[in-house]
């Protein structure tokens, strides 16, 4: 069971993502990706020394974790959790007063498919949620879901093993995540996880550099088409 979380912890978290340079950094990094500190400098917008602090705010509150690897160090998103909360808090930003700021490629981009961590978000996220739903090999709640043996034996033939142990066992199957530009649920745990490194694995999808925006290749266009039923558009 979680323990209670005090009125003070909460304000000394939402204070931290508060701060623009940090939400810069924790936006970058949900591509689920790990950063060098010269990178998340850029990406903040604030001076290098000033980023450093950042960063080590952000880690003392175990927000983000460091790995050494040479002369660099690379951060990247603590935990999953961490991800579905900045993610909640970008679907209610979505839901604040309008600002008046066109649309642009980027925006799209992001829209139509795009990575939330480490599995896939935007419209390819939603629909991939609505295949699975729609052919009952995934049943959806409110916040979590549980698939059949229809669709076990359909991921086991798409290459996907989501075989419990280890500390990826912990952590659960399938749940949903409020996707903040579609404001539906789309596919986030160990099932959502493992069906966008499969993606990556077939090169049915390739990030856009600088964005956690993804393109969807020519043949992922074919094997989304033929696999779960899905056209993408653009």
């Amino acid at each position: 069971m979680a323990p209670i979380v005090s009125g003070i912890a909460l304000a000394e978290i939402a204070a931290l993502m508060g701060d623009v340079a940090r939400a810069n950094i924790l936006s970058c990094l949900m591509d689920g990706r790990a950063l060098t500190a010269s990178e998340l400098t850029w990406h903040s917008g604030v001076s290098a020394q000033t980023a450093s602090g950042h960063l080590a705010k952000l880690s003392e509150a175990r927000l983000i974790s460091m790995t050494k690897q040479g002369r660099h160090r690379y951060y990247r998103l603590a935990s999953p959790e961490v991800a579905q909360a900045i993610e909640a808090l970008m679907a209610v930003a979505s839901f604040g007063p309008k600002r008046h700021r066109p649309v642009g490629p980027k925006d799209e981009a992001l829209r139509r498919a795009r990575t939330c961590y480490d599995h896939l978000a935007g419209r390819l996220g939603i629909a991939l949620a609505d295949a699975l739903t729609g052919q009952d090999y995934l049943v959806l709640s409110d916040s979590a879901g549980v698939l059949t043996e229809k669709g076990q034996r359909f991921l086991c033939s798409f290459g996907i093993g989501l075989e419990e142990g280890g500390k990826s066992g912990r952590r659960g199957l399938c749940r949903t995540c409020l996707d903040w530009s579609e404001r539906r649920p789309h596919l986030a745990g160990r099932l959502g996880a493992a069906l966008c490194t499969r993606m990556f694995d077939l090169g049915w999808v390739e990030r856009i550099k600088d964005s956690r925006a993804l393109t969807i290749t020519a043949s992922g266009q074919r094997g989304l088409k033929e696999v779960f039923g899905i056209e993408p558009q653009g």
